[in-house]
């Protein structure tokens, strides 16, 4: 009941019947003081008492009417205008609306009717480039995994098929020598065991990298766990970890920091010769902390400047800024490496 008070006709109406009451105050104003000055014959109390009953009845019944009247056009029109800005908000641009009258009704609808070309023109715009995107991502896919079977291609090269390689060879001395001198062809069956040792976790680092880059679905922590477990089957590293479970990280975020894990992990596998890997994953006040370290025979960070070691080491501190997080090295030969990386935990 008092929302259709609050209509445009019920709004017409009381604005006639504002129109009457003052047009009423004026005339009892005007008559009144015609009686108490001149008292003409003609004009008596009753006169006026029963004017202006005669006047409100009649003003009130024409109000009504003419506001009704009055108002049904005006109220037609906003009424279309609401149906087009629903039609918009529901997607269908391609609506429009036309007066006939020259107000400012019409020059709404028209200003509606150019908003509705705009959003229509935006909205390809935005299909075309989803499109673009979607064929650029496909692009940078297919040049992805070239890179990557080239990145394989040349470490499998470089590390493994020449230290195969020098194996078939040892082994090769080693069978010559065995007879003759086998004081140096047990010292050559030691560097064969060596050398095959080195290219078993040359391997393993090589087939970490070849785990697919995003989580499938897992949760970080649950995703680590994995990886954990699978190199604990295949090597001899004995992997303490320290991980709160109940970390909430954008999916971004968690693929970043467990390809640098991954990285990590995989340069440990290579390079170390460790036999103990501690990894902390931990929330800090605002920040996400992650320490990983181990016991193997370090590095001197400066030698290592352009071999494989350095370049992971660019490719963690690259994702780790990409977060806007910082990536901080140490490293003592014959002692171990650790890394500190702090992120910032939105």
């Amino acid at each position: 009941m008092l929302k259709n008070l609050s209509n445009i006709r019920s709004l017409f109406i009381r604005s006639h019947l504002y129109a009457v009451f003052i047009t009423g105050i004026t005339l009892l104003s005007i008559l009144l003081t015609i009686y108490v000055l001149f008292e003409p014959h003609w004009l008596t109390s009753s006169a006026i008492f029963t004017f202006f009953i005669l006047f409100g009845l009649i003003s009130v019944l024409v109000s009504f009417y003419a506001g009704f009247r009055s108002s049904g056009s005006l109220k037609e029109r906003i009424d279309y205008l609401s149906v087009l800005i629903t039609q918009f908000i529901n997607g269908k641009y391609e609506s429009r609306i036309h007066f006939k009258e020259d107000d400012e009704l019409t020059r709404i609808g028209n200003e509606l009717n150019v908003f509705g070309e705009k959003l229509q023109q935006q909205t390809k715009s935005m299909q075309r480039m989803a499109e673009e995107r979607a064929d650029y991502t496909k692009s940078a896919y297919k040049s992805a995994v070239i890179e990557e079977r080239q990145r394989l291609a040349r470490d499998l090269h470089d590390s493994v098929s020449q230290q195969l390689f020098a194996l078939t060879m040892m082994a090769e001395a080693s069978s010559e020598l065995i007879e003759k001198d086998p004081h140096i062809a047990k010292k050559h069956l030691q560097d064969v065991i060596e050398a095959g040792h080195t290219a078993q976790a040359e391997m393993r680092a090589l087939l970490l990298h070849l785990r697919p880059v995003y989580l499938s679905g897992d949760s970080l922590a649950t995703g680590v766990e994995k990886l954990i477990k699978e190199l604990q089957t295949k090597c001899s590293i004995e992997f303490q970890v320290d991980m709160e479970q109940e970390l909430q990280l954008k999916e971004t975020t968690e693929e970043h920091v467990f390809r640098i894990i991954q990285e990590a992990l995989a340069n440990i596998l290579r390079h170390s010769q460790a036999s103990k890997v501690l990894l902390q994953l931990t929330k800090r006040s605002k920040e996400l902390f992650i320490h990983i370290r181990d016991d193997g025979i370090g590095f001197d960070l400066e030698k290592k400047l352009g071999s494989n070691v350095s370049y992971g080491m660019k490719t963690m501190r690259e994702r780790s800024e990409e977060l806007g997080g910082t990536f901080v090295v140490r490293s003592i030969v014959e002692e171990g490496t650790y890394i500190d990386i702090r992120i910032p935990y939105m």
